[in-house]
């Protein structure tokens, strides 16, 4: 199994790197991407990230190189959620991903990306409180994580470790995320 994360400037750190490391504990193969055309990204906070690979100097989805995903995961954080919504190639990606209906995940600000271009319609979702209005279709239930199809959303940072483990589920079977569950000693 693999995951690409999709890191823009302001993105979110812990909800990028918890959510990587639950699923990596799970033994999926966690690949950061800038959309970019540098492997150095600046979290919302401050801390520089450097990423696995990047689209390019044109900022566009390759399908042959980033194809063989089984998921793709969109950090929040501002204004990283709005470069993200920004970028064509992560638009694309998303796009492309969906219509082959592999696994579509979001956190907190960043479900408002996938409303924004139609994916959450007739979905179940969750996001950060204040952008349920931006879900475009999807039906806001609130939770820490929300499973709906091929489309998995995360509260917040606060919901990050629920947010990895959901995706470990969906991909490897709610024994696999009960176990990386209970090998992090989580009260």
């Amino acid at each position: 199994m693999k995951a690409y994360f999709l890191l823009c400037n302001g993105c979110e750190e812990v909800e990028a790197l918890m959510t990587a490391d639950i699923m990596k504990r799970a033994g999926i193969d966690t690949v950061m991407v800038s959309p970019y055309g540098t492997k150095d990204v600046i979290g919302s906070h401050g801390f520089n990230i450097v990423t696995d690979m990047q689209f390019g100097s044109s900022g566009k989805y390759d399908e042959f190189t980033y194809g063989d995903g089984d998921a793709v995961i969109l950090p929040g954080g501002m204004p990283g959620t709005k470069n993200l919504a920004a970028s064509k190639g992560v638009v694309d990606m998303i796009k492309s991903y969906d219509h082959l209906g592999k696994l579509v995940c979001a956190i907190c600000a960043a479900p408002s990306v996938l409303g924004e271009n139609g994916l959450l319609k007739g979905h179940d979702a969750t996001c950060f409180p204040g952008f349920e209005s931006a879900l475009g279709g999807g039906r806001y239930v609130g939770g820490p994580a929300v499973i709906s199809g091929n489309i998995i959303t995360g509260k917040s940072v606060g919901c990050a470790i629920e947010f990895g483990l959901a995706i470990v589920s969906k991909l490897l079977g709610e024994a696999k995320a009960s176990q990386v569950e209970a090998s992090i000693y989580r009260a």
